[in-house]
């Protein structure tokens, strides 16, 4: 573990102000905040059990903003929210007894992966047509997405909200703006299981992730505000911003 100075809060804090603002508008904040983590110096599990602890307190603020201003749709987002919950307490499991070499490297393959796949899905993100399912249908899907990115979530991180967007747009037609309040629970209760799970490893950076977190849930909360103003059209634009960062963040990766 490095040394902990103020140098490194004053590069984290604003970098996590961003991603959470990135996140809470169209997912994908991940991509800028476990990055910093690392970049500072933390080792993988830290950084990783870290960024949990500040996308948590960031994704509370956001899922209260998209609650208050009515864009959740709580019948697919609660029962998403509870796959959510028990994915992400496998995947964090998993990711405890990962080695850091393993895990630095399954981030790197998950990188480019997510970002094809929202390439080849862009045409239903932009204009999702109406689908028709019967409740028991919903339930279902909507369970397993998040149990699903739940998984993702709790093992790697980066684009989980993105993909959840895209799922709930693709799979249940729904608008971009609803979506994104949908997978703000679904995402709120993988950080918490994954939170609970780190916190009993001893992994989180205090000194660093509370002061992380309360940036972060300011970014949130500003991010939300702006996708609720905007509607469907920014949550559409910041999909693109973040899948390029998605592959500037790999292209980095693999030659820096």
């Amino acid at each position: 573990m490095p040394e902990i100075s103020l140098n490194m809060l004053l590069i984290l804090c604003p970098l996590i102000f961003l991603s959470c603002f990135v996140d809470a508008v169209a997912g994908g904040g991940g991509v800028i905040s476990l990055p910093a983590y690392l970049f500072i110096g933390l080792p993988s599990h830290y950084a990783l059990a870290s960024n949990k602890f500040s996308a948590f307190v960031g994704g509370i603020s956001a899922t209260l903003k998209y609650i208050t201003s009515g864009k959740i749709n709580f019948s697919a987002a609660i029962w998403s929210a509870v796959g959510a919950l028990i994915g992400a307490s496998i995947g964090s499991g998993f990711a405890l007894f990962i080695a850091s070499e393993t895990l630095k490297t399954i981030m790197l393959i998950a990188l480019p992966i997510v970002a094809v796949f929202l390439v080849w899905q862009k045409d239903k993100m932009i204009s999702p047509k109406p689908v028709e399912r019967t409740n028991i249908q919903k339930i279902v899907i909507s369970f397993l997405i998040g149990l699903g990115m739940g998984i993702y979530d709790g093992l790697i991180g980066p684009g989980t909200g993105t993909f959840m967007i895209m799922l709930f747009s693709a799979l249940l037609g729904y608008d971009l703006l609803t979506s994104s309040g949908c997978a703000k629970l679904s995402n709120l209760a993988s950080n918490m299981a994954s939170v609970v799970i780190f916190l009993f490893s001893g992994k989180i950076v205090y000194i660093l992730a509370i002061p992380a977190a309360v940036c972060g849930a300011l970014g949130a909360y500003f991010g939300a505000k702006y996708a609720i103003k905007g509607g469907s059209k920014k949550v559409q634009y910041f999909m693109f911003v973040v899948l390029i960062m998605l592959f500037v963040k790999f292209a980095f990766d693999l030659f820096a």
